[in-house]
């Protein structure tokens, strides 16, 4: 199971449970972290989202005014990957939910998985995720 999985469901104000918008495996390089080489050099970030909304409007009327347009989405948060240096995971993180709650007032809730496979560890890993879930206050 992953984590977007893992963190279960979000519900609507009637109990039901929501429909998620996922988008797995955005990647840019960036220079985010606290070491200078790790600013100096650079290095590539994944990225996994999960929008939390309902999207039955958008499927009864084929509209896509009634959903979320992951395309510009996609391309916004890349930027932030590749965009200004933060020393911590949680920053970079906070500012991609950040940008997928402003990318709709649909989006109810977002699950954000920021991975740095690359992360200067001593010891053998696989990858280093950060998980998150902001929910629209």
């Amino acid at each position: 199971m992953s984590a977007l999985e893992a963190a279960g469901p979000v519900l609507d104000a009637q109990g039901r449970v929501l429909d998620r918008i996922v988008l797995r495996g955005l990647s840019a390089r960036g220079r985010h972290g606290v070491l200078a080489a790790e600013r100096e050099l650079g290095q590539v970030f994944r990225l996994d989202v999960a929008l939390h909304l309902d999207t039955r409007a958008a499927a009864a009327d084929d509209d896509l005014t009634a959903t979320v347009n992951y395309g510009p989405l996609a391309a916004g948060l890349v930027a932030i990957l590749a965009g200004e240096p933060a020393d911590l995971l949680e920053t970079v993180g906070a500012r991609c939910a950040r940008y997928c709650l402003d990318a709709s007032p649909l989006v109810a809730a977002v699950d954000v998985v920021l991975h740095k496979p690359a992360a200067p560890v001593e010891v053998p890993f696989d990858d280093v995720e950060l998980v998150l879930r902001r929910v629209r206050p």
